[in-house]
């Protein structure tokens, strides 16, 4: 598998995006009935950094927020995992994005969501706002597609962000198709396009099948085969991962690896996929082979999957290596459920 992270750089992950102050409610029940609600923070690209800098690596979050409570609070709650947020830059004429959802699982049907981010001061993030020194200083960039879709200018960024170039970082661009912040049907192809000019592209099998009508791993990479890496993701099924072989290795042009996911009690599925990519790019960035960063993304989403937050306690980096070098029957056997990653000392539970 190519897409080798360069060794220049002075952090190892930037990651630009929105990032929101989230309000959950204390009990279950619709957001017309439940009486409190308790603070949070959420975003894309803030919780890759977050869990990165969580895990021991060093990360910078570049991005917009109002010069308001909620923006002071969510740089301070980022900046707490270890993420530098120099480059967080204060609107005074734009507010902070922030959104309520509903206590119980997005999966299910009667959650709740609603969004409170038009005219935030993330939307006006441009390529005139972005310092090269900041976007470029990392040894990966990682993006996703909802950026592109708050504003004219956040696209025109993340057009030029994924234009291939010399001497660029690695970029990483999770799809992150949300319909419902597209203003016209053009969402889709603008996504298709944006990954084709990154070098690491993750996407659900299922948000695939939604945007571009394609259906099942291996036409996924048919439809995208630019990216140096593909990573496909299956829910329960685990990922699939698709990387140019080296010159000269044969006549096929991509190296498949499959990983399937841990059994794992799931408490609710919000910021999984967040986490898997967080995994993904730290095995990424220490040059682990596809199958062990395929592990770590399952394990990092894992954590995740295990607790009722965006943003989760990673495993420690130890116990993490042990499990993911687990032979096939060890990791078929393994069974995660809430406070696993606190279990450094003791064996995993297993049937």
């Amino acid at each position: 598998m190519t897409a080798t992270v360069p060794g220049a750089g002075p952090v190892d992950i930037v990651c630009l995006g929105e990032s929101m102050v989230t309000f959950v409610p204390t009990v279950p029940g619709r957001l017309a009935d439940v009486p409190s609600f308790v603070r949070g923070i959420g975003g894309a690209e803030s919780n890759v950094a977050c869990a990165l800098a969580a895990s021991g690596h060093s990360a910078k979050w570049v991005g917009r927020v109002g010069a308001d409570g909620f923006g002071e609070h969510l740089v301070a709650a980022i900046a707490s995992y270890g993420v530098d947020t120099s480059a967080v830059q204060r609107d005074p004429q734009r507010p902070t994005g922030i959104y309520f959802r509903t206590a119980g699982d997005r999966a299910a049907d009667a959650h709740e969501v609603l969004y409170y981010r038009t005219g935030s001061a993330a939307s006006a993030m441009s390529r005139s706002t972005v310092r090269d020194e900041d976007v470029w200083s990392g040894r990966i960039l990682h993006l996703s597609g909802i950026t592109a879709a708050l504003s004219a200018d956040c696209l025109a960024l993340m057009r030029d962000l994924t234009t291939r170039r010399s001497r660029r970082p690695l970029v990483s661009f999770d799809v992150n198709h949300r319909p419902g912040l597209w203003r016209d049907a053009a969402g889709p192809a603008v996504l298709l396009d944006l990954a084709r000019g990154a070098d690491i592209v993750f996407v659900g099998e299922d948000e695939a099948e939604e945007a571009w009508g394609v259906r099942g791993a291996d036409a996924i990479r048919e439809a995208l085969c630019e990216p140096d890496v593909l990573v496909v993701k299956r829910g329960a099924q685990g990922a699939v991962a698709y990387g140019r072989r080296c010159p000269g290795s044969g006549p096929r042009p991509d190296a498949v690896t499959h990983a399937p996911a841990p059994r794992v009690d799931v408490v609710a599925h919000v910021g999984a996929g967040d986490a898997f990519a967080a995994g993904f790019l730290s095995a990424t960035l220490r040059g682990l082979p596809a199958h062990d960063r395929l592990r770590h993304g399952h394990l990092m989403a894992a954590a995740t999957l295990t607790v009722d937050a965006d943003l989760a306690v990673p495993p420690a980096r130890a116990y993490a290596d042990r499990l993911v070098a687990l032979d096939a029957r060890g990791w078929e056997t393994l069974h995660l459920g809430p406070g696993w990653t606190a279990a450094v000392d003791e064996e995993v539970a297993t049937p």
